[in-house]
């Protein structure tokens, strides 16, 4: 899978544990002198990053003899390096969505036909609810390479009376996933002969949804083992929350505007519809950045409703003062364009809180007032209406790297994160002013979101065994 959080060598799991040091030092230099020594002496090159470790996945499998071999393509699927495995046992396809435009085009029936093209001739594949066309689109590559092609049914359909199935992992979208993940695993021990996997449901005709003409996947009966694997799934940087003292993480790996709607979803839940401290304030923190050709504008209008105190953006550079780890260095971005798309993002988060301020009638029109966005004083007895509960205030500020971002935020109240230093302190008069509300809130909600690399090195700082 990728890409990894924190070490590269979670891209290749054995049993869900990542391959050990000495077994990734070992296969990589097996594999790099092998396409070294054999390599095309006139077209002289190696395969680039993804294809590298793609080649050695599939190595590493074959020479550790693993049963089952779970391969998640890289991008899109059509042209995907991972797309050589002629007949798999089963393919699936999660619920489609926005992204890597620049690759896979800009519309999700384009998106559809690339992810269409892991299918194999007579090789099962299921994928979940899509919208009417991109699901036509599949049905059409799935005629195209004579594919059986199944539609799962919602995860609830697998409940029995009144038991309710329970996800290690918050969100509807997780559901979906669970849903697919139960038809893929059936269908491999299906083919492995095991027995007591639970009788078929029949499908009522009703259930043949109109306008999407694949036919749906019957549900059957969980095994003790299945039940307990979903409640069991951890998944790091999806919906994850680590409570440090006062100060609480949410992180999510969310990059498309369908995932950080989910995102939203599951935050409010998570965070904003806990009871409020008796004893003190609530400071609210959104950690953002994005990557790649993603239309940042609208990730961020999505979290607007959210009314973060702190809008904080930084690259997806650990430290920026130090030589640190490659695994998560980006050698392909300067930090000098990172930070350019930074202050963009802090522009238009400073844009979208002016618009949603004119929209609001009880929200004063906000004036910068010495560098800190705050609301104007309400105009005499005007303002009927009362002033909305969390007035929007939120400065947006920019720091040079992760490290710098996660001090601040904190500040020194987190104990895995050193306090902010006077020489690193942030010349920004909202960053001063932030810094005592931070330091006195009685709880400080932090969302991390907007890219997978930002989680990434996040989980880095804030849970260093993960290092190990």
């Amino acid at each position: 899978s990728s890409p990894h959080l924190v070490q590269v060598r979670e891209r290749i799991r054995i049993n869900g544990q990542p391959i050990s040091k000495d077994l990734f030092n070992k296969y990589f230099w097996l594999v790099y002198n092998r396409l070294e020594e054999t390599k095309d002496p006139v077209h002289a090159s190696m395969p680039a990053y993804f294809r590298f470790l793609t080649i050695m996945a599939f190595h590493v499998f074959l020479q550790e003899k693993v049963d089952l071999a779970v391969v998640e393509v890289g991008i899109g699927g059509t042209y995907d390096c991972t797309n050589i495995i002629r007949t798999p046992v089963v393919c699936g396809v999660s619920s489609l969505g926005i992204d890597h435009t620049s690759i896979l085009g800009d519309t999700m029936e384009k998106i559809a036909w690339q992810k269409g093209g892991i299918f194999k001739p007579g090789v099962p594949a299921f994928t979940v609810a899509q919208p009417e066309r991109p699901l036509e689109v599949l049905r059409e590559r799935a005629q195209e390479r004579k594919c059986p092609l199944y539609l799962c049914p919602e995860l609830d359909e697998f409940e029995e009376g009144c038991r309710v199935l329970e996800l290690g992992l918050a969100g509807a979208h997780q559901r979906s996933n669970a849903a697919l993940a139960l038809q893929l695993a059936r269908t491999w021990l299906q083919r492995r002969g095991c027995q007591a996997l639970g009788e078929l449901k029949d499908v009522p005709p009703s259930t043949e949804l109109v306008g999407r003409p694949v036919p749906l996947a019957p549900a059957f009966r969980l095994t003790d083992a299945m039940i307990q694997g979903l409640r069991d799934t951890e998944w790091l940087g999806r919906t994850q929350v680590l409570s440090h003292g006062p100060v609480t993480w949410y992180l999510d790996g969310a990059h498309t505007t369908s995932s950080i709607q989910a995102c939203v979803r599951w935050f409010h839940q998570a965070a904003l519809n806990q009871d409020k401290p008796h004893d003190g304030s609530e400071v609210r923190v959104l950690l953002f950045n994005a990557t790649g050709d993603r239309d940042t504008a609208a990730l961020l209008k999505l979290l607007v409703p959210c009314h973060f105190d702190y809008a904080v953006f930084c690259p997806n550079f650990m430290e920026v003062s130090v030589a640190n780890n490659a695994d998560q260095q980006n050698f392909n971005v300067t930090l000098e364009n990172a930070l350019t798309r930074c202050l963009e993002n802090q522009r238009t988060w400073t844009r979208l809180l002016e618009e949603k301020a004119g929209q609001d009638p009880w929200l004063p029109s906000p004036l910068w007032v010495g560098g800190l966005l705050q609301p104007a004083p309400a105009r005499g007895s005007l303002l009927l209406v009362p002033p909305a509960p969390r007035p929007l205030n939120s400065p947006a500020l920019v720091f040079p790297c992760l490290a710098q971002a996660l001090r601040w935020v904190a500040q020194g109240r987190d104990p895995h994160l050193a306090a902010p230093t006077a020489s690193g302190a942030h010349p920004h008069p909202a960053a001063s002013s932030g810094a005592v509300l931070l330091r006195e809130a009685a709880v400080v909600h932090v969302l991390v979101t907007g890219s997978l690399h930002l989680v990434g090195g996040a989980l880095r700082l804030l849970n260093p065994a993960l290092s190990q």
